[in-house]
């Protein structure tokens, strides 16, 4: 069965470090401790004196400043990672975590997932070729010799770059190498280990590179993975579940994260707040629990995504130059049912093309398998009528050979009602407002990715008040885009207030609203 050393790099809270040391210790696996010599004397020995009955904890053996983007953590992690592996002899997995990572599994669990796979676990990508770096310098990190803390000392940093660049000091990187890059969180296995240490005693020159490279942390281990273990043995991705903000920072978890955390498909999660008492108490005794299972739904960054984008007015990418000079004309009729309950909004357009002569399509931009006539190969993918949207309905035009043409639009395409309202064709927009029970907003959060089919009750309910206010911000900017053109039926109203709506929206008369509207079932679930 799998035993696992814990290579910790901590430089605060000592009895956070304690308490995180006998939690991950109480199952049977290990603890190598590197606090930060920066850290006072005090604290450190305060930690060894907690920790020194327990025979599955031990320190590296050299404490070292630490600073971000320095070698010195490199170094700190490979000082943990000699200690655990002259100490714990039997242990089969080094896994490496901060003193902000909590486990979001079980011991059980996380021997059971590490016993069922025999790979490594490193996100490593080609430094490169790949878009891991996002901004700042990418080839100058390696190319450039970096001594300097580039936080503390950022006058010395910038000058002995910038002066490097001025003489085109450049080096190159070792020729066998391939520079990867990921996260630094990372669970090996015993022979990789061993065959890292043996290398860098092989090979200084490929040590001495990277102790001059700027954040090392992020190439290191990763290039060295990918350099000693095939690729079939190697799962590109972290064991740990960390988000970022747009601004680069760390999300951070509290209290109410528990069940949400739990359904990742993660071993561990970081950074839990040092705020959150009651999550790291329910954690902690999380992992020396017993046959606890896990529904894993794995919809995490999908709700960071939804709820952090609500605030934005700006959600949507502009206009392509194609599409803003492209027209549908002046003399054409466009009709837009706006509608979140798909089904609904079909049953009327349907009952539209039996009781009028208008063509109608469905959900153009929204559903793949839409109904359509040949239009010569751009109808083929939701990307491409979505990129060339006016040009594909101009064709739709005229492929019906009509003037007046009826679309489903999802509330939620936002961009698309506005795209056509400002185009030169008459334009009009009949919004559907249905009712949306609990039941179905959470159904509805399980179909667009926000949460999982066996996602926790509590991960979902929070999203009700949140997509209720959402549906309602749709409705509220769908009305500003069609402005005088725009009708909306209600599934509150009675049939004689939305027949009137409709003949408005399709300039029609009361009686043909009437007949569109005589079904029985159009609301209905």
């Amino acid at each position: 069965m799998a035993k696992i050393a814990y290579i910790l790099l901590c430089h605060k809270d000592p009895d956070a470090i304690i308490a995180q040391a006998e939690q991950l210790t109480a199952a049977g696996d290990c603890m190598a401790i590197h606090f930060d010599a920066r850290a006072s004397k005090d604290a450190f020995q305060r930690i060894q004196e907690a920790l020194k009955g327990n025979p599955n904890v031990t320190f590296a053996k050299k404490r070292i400043k630490c600073g971000w983007g320095e070698w010195s953590l490199v170094q700190a992690t490979l000082n943990a990672i000699e200690a655990a592996v002259t100490a714990f002899p039997r242990v089969t997995h080094f896994y490496m975590v901060s003193g902000d990572c909590m486990a979001i599994k079980t011991a059980e669990y996380t021997h059971n997932f590490l016993d069922e796979r025999d790979h490594d676990f490193v996100e490593s990508h080609d430094f490169f070729d790949s878009n891991w770096i996002k901004t700042g310098m990418k080839e100058d990190r390696l190319i450039y010799r970096h001594f300097f803390n580039e936080r503390t000392q950022s006058w010395s940093f910038y000058t002995s770059y910038e002066l490097q660049k001025r003489f085109g000091l450049t080096r190159d990187v070792p020729a066998d190498i391939q520079v990867m890059i990921g996260s630094q969180w990372w669970c090996l296995r015993r022979r990789t280990i061993e065959m890292i240490l043996e290398f860098l005693r092989q090979r200084p020159d490929v040590k001495r590179f990277f102790s001059t490279t700027w954040i090392p942390d992020e190439t290191f281990f990763q290039t060295l993975v990918r350099h000693l273990v095939p690729r079939d043995e190697i799962e590109n991705r972290t064991p740990t579940f960390l988000m970022f903000s747009d601004y680069g920072m760390p999300v951070t978890f509290y209290n109410d994260h528990y069940d949400m955390l739990l359904g990742q498909d993660y071993l561990f999660a970081r950074k839990i707040s040092p705020e959150a008492h009651e999550l790291k108490d329910r954690l902690g005794a999380l992992y020396a629990a017993e046959g606890v299972e896990f529904q894993i739904s794995d919809e995490g960054r999908n709700l960071y995504g939804f709820l952090t984008g609500r605030g934005r007015v700006g959600r949507r990418h502009g206009q392509r130059f194609w599409e803003a000079a492209n027209t549908l004309g002046p003399d054409r009729d466009l009709y837009l049912v706006v509608c979140k309950k798909w089904h609904v909004a079909k049953r009327l357009i349907d009952q539209i093309a039996s009781e009028t002569d208008m063509a109608c399509v469905e959900y153009l931009f929204n559903e793949q398998d839409t109904a359509l006539p040949d239009l010569g190969g751009i109808e083929t993918t939701l990307l491409k009528r979505s990129r060339h949207r006016r040009a594909v309905v101009g064709m739709l035009f005229d492929s019906f050979d009509t003037d007046r043409l009826v679309l489903c639009v999802d509330p939620a395409n936002l961009d698309i009602v506005q795209d056509f309202c400002a185009d030169q064709a008459r334009t009009h927009v009949l919004e559907v407002e249905c009712e949306y029970s609990d039941d179905y907003l959470i159904g509805h959060a399980r179909r667009v990715g926000l949460a999982g089919a066996q996602s926790h009750e509590q991960t979902v309910a929070p999203l009700i008040p949140t997509l209720r206010h959402s549906l309602a911000y749709e409705s509220e900017m769908i009305r500003a885009a069609a402005s005088d053109d725009y009708f909306r039926i209600r599934e509150t109203n009675t049939k004689d207030e939305n027949a009137v709506a409709v003949a408005g929206f399709l300039n029609a008369t009361t009686d043909i609203a009437e007949c569109i509207l005589r079904l029985d079932y159009l609301f209905a679930d």
